[in-house]
């Protein structure tokens, strides 16, 4: 089945799979539940220690004493008001709507240590851009950070962009004759490890088993963790698409430069993890104190990228912003950020391609939800219109 108008599909293992085997259940894939990154993100919290777990308080540049809030105690309601107690990043509520809670911290808690996080909480940007990048930050990096970039010398670019785009377009082509669809479970779950799949050469039957393991390995070395989180940036992107139809129509042709600054601006916006954490290895000063040697860190990073001594206007979603910027990849090469950029480019081409009438389904508004990551449980369209 050759398309010579579409160069990038071509005859190979994938146009003749076997049905789709049903996905986990979008409830198993979203932030509310644990993923192993998460779980990873939790031990490294539970590590603080015994002074600061049992104080749960920081002495600010100001000389107050600022203790978080535990679980219990959900931000208060109506105006904005000046508060004693820091609310939590995993308070109750926080799941649906964790940016309020956000600006409370950012405004009036730039530092606090959370007793739940069982870390110190960074939430202004300039703060979190720093501790994401500074060598005095350990235990942990980013894709495209430089820990990933220095394993990653021989990157065949061009390969990896024409395989996300075959795979795209036998995934869109494989619904675009089904009168509903999930694109959750029906497209976002399967193109980040679709793609790593067909880059290696594991087998369609082998391809969930294995592409999380040793073919995602040998792609893309340390960052064999990032499909997951793959999977829910690219589902909160085409959610941000889709609920515009204006933005859909002007996207589903536009060159890949624009695409690229949507998908950018859906990273800011919504980034797929809110929360990392790292460990100091030396005394560090931040806004409002200074945070001591050895004491693990959270870093807000869905609160750092509204921030709006960085973003105009942030809580607004605005692909043609012209102050961009994102916190959820590092700048170096690595195949992760390539695919995650290229899956995100094609999903936009393949499936407006495969479905020219796709709209979400009547009454449908993609929800996000999560803690410590972040997407659309579901994003539930119908591809003929």
């Amino acid at each position: 089945m050759r398309d010579e108008s579409k160069p990038w599909i071509r005859k190979d293992g994938w146009a003749d799979l076997p049905p789709m085997e049903p996905g986990p259940s979008p409830r198993a894939r979203t932030g509310a539940t644990t993923s192993p990154s998460a779980a990873a993100a939790a031990s490294t919290a539970a590590d603080a220690s015994p002074a600061a777990r049992s104080a749960g308080r920081v002495r600010a540049a100001d000389g107050r004493v600022r203790r978080a809030a535990s679980a219990a105690t959900p931000p208060a309601a109506g105006p904005a008001r000046s508060r004693t107690v820091a609310p939590s990043p995993l308070d109750p509520g926080a799941t649906r709507d964790p940016y309020r809670v956000h600006r409370v911290l950012r405004e009036e808690f730039p530092l606090t240590f959370d007793p739940l996080l069982r870390a110190w909480v960074l939430s202004r940007y300039a703060d979190v851009a720093t501790a994401l990048t500074d060598a005095r930050f350990t235990h942990g990096h980013r894709p495209g950070d430089p820990p990933c970039a220095q394993t990653h010398v021989d990157v065949d670019v061009a390969e990896l962009r024409s395989v996300t785009a075959r795979t795209a377009h036998v995934l869109a082509r494989r619904i675009a004759d089904r009168p509903n669809a999930d694109l959750v479970a029906d497209f976002c779950h399967w193109l980040p490890a679709g793609t790593v799949a067909a880059a290696v050469g594991v087998p369609y039957r082998d391809m969930m088993r294995l592409v999380r393991g040793r073919a995602a390995s040998a792609l893309a070395g340390q960052c064999t963790s990032q499909i997951s989180m793959r999977e829910k940036a690219l589902a909160s992107f085409l959610a941000h698409v889709l609920v515009d139809p204006e933005r859909a129509i002007a996207l589903r042709d536009a060159p890949a430069e624009q695409i690229a600054r949507a998908w950018t601006e859906s990273l800011r916006h919504d980034a797929p993890v809110q929360i990392a954490v790292r460990r100091t290895a030396a005394e560090v000063r931040v806004s409002g104190g200074t945070i001591p040697a050895g004491e693990p860190v959270a870093l807000l990073i869905g609160a750092a990228c509204r921030d709006p001594e960085r973003f105009r206007d942030p809580d607004r979603y605005d692909p043609l912003r012209d102050d961009p910027g994102q916190l959820s990849y590092g700048s170096g090469a690595c195949p992760a950020v390539l695919l995650a950029e290229f899956e995100a480019e094609y999903a936009v081409r393949a499936l407006f391609d495969a479905m020219p009438r796709l709209r979400l389904a009547h009454g449908f508004r993609p929800e996000r939800t999560g803690l410590i990551t972040r997407a659309p449980r579901s994003l539930l369209v119908r591809p003929g219109g």
